[in-house]
């Protein structure tokens, strides 16, 4: 596989949520062109089994490398613990990064509270998920909340309201405490819904934090180790679905633009 700067680099997820990554990628890369595909006619994959979630992130990587990319982001923590591994083996001369619920930055941050992870229920099921909570035992309490039904909010473009409250008050609701100090946001889709996390919150200090900004940082790293970097160059970003909805499509390029 021979890599030219002039390649675009390939984004994927199981639906629009990546587009959190993408924008910040897009931020730190302003030279570069992105393709970015969402899987929405297979959305939601955290809650499908290993092995489907494998072949799905293969069949859009499959379909990014057709197109030349140059490096590559799974920017989705379910499709990332189940595929990252094998395709680092499968294309070792790419540079690509997955992505990881940042309870990392949470514990290295934390003054002794609770830590809430809001991630898909496959995620937690996962084991590279397990590893990650091994690893900070004993330095801080994290709690993983599987949030069933969280992305589609965001997929059918509900970013706030009565219904959105209800499922938050159902499904986060239980788990906060008076020592809860931080939330992660573990799924991309997350970062979206910042704007009604903080209204439900109703103006506690619990800060929220996602790895969007650290693993398009990361990306930048290894496209710049690698030598593949482009600049003096104006950027594009093109977006496509594997529903074949435009309005995915639509709702993709409003996310990419939101304020958030």
């Amino acid at each position: 596989m021979k890599i030219q700067s002039e390649q675009p680099i390939g984004f994927m997820d199981s639906g629009l949520g990546g587009i959190s990554v993408l924008r910040e990628a897009v931020r730190l890369m302003p030279g570069e062109d992105f393709i970015y595909i969402g899987d929405s006619a297979h959305a939601p994959y955290g809650t499908r089994p290993q092995e489907e979630i494998r072949r799905l992130t293969y069949d859009v990587v499959d379909r990014l490398l057709e197109r030349g990319i140059k490096a590559l982001a799974v920017a989705c923590n379910t499709a990332t613990g189940a595929a990252v591994a094998s395709l680092r083996q499968m294309y070792p001369e790419l540079p690509l990064v997955g992505i990881e619920p940042a309870i990392k930055p949470a514990v290295e941050t934390n003054r002794g509270g609770r830590i809430l992870v809001m991630a898909t229920p496959m995620t937690i099921r996962q084991d590279k998920f397990k590893r990650l909570l091994a690893k900070y035992e004993g330095l801080a309490e994290v709690v993983p909340i599987p949030c069933e039904g969280l992305m589609e909010f965001v997929e059918a473009g509900t970013l706030g309201g009565e219904q959105l409250d209800a499922y938050l008050e159902r499904v986060v609701g239980p788990f906060l405490t008076e020592d809860t100090e931080s939330i992660v946001l573990g799924c991309t889709h997350c970062p979206f819904l910042r704007p009604d996390l903080r209204s439900f919150l109703k103006g506690r200090e619990i800060a929220l934090i996602d790895g969007s900004y650290g693993t398009a940082r990361e990306l930048r790293r290894r496209i710049e180790e690698a030598g593949l970097l482009r600049q003096g160059h104006q950027g594009s970003v093109a977006i496509e679905n594997t529903s074949g909805n435009p309005e995915l499509v639509r709702r993709s390029y409003e996310l990419l633009q939101m304020e958030l």
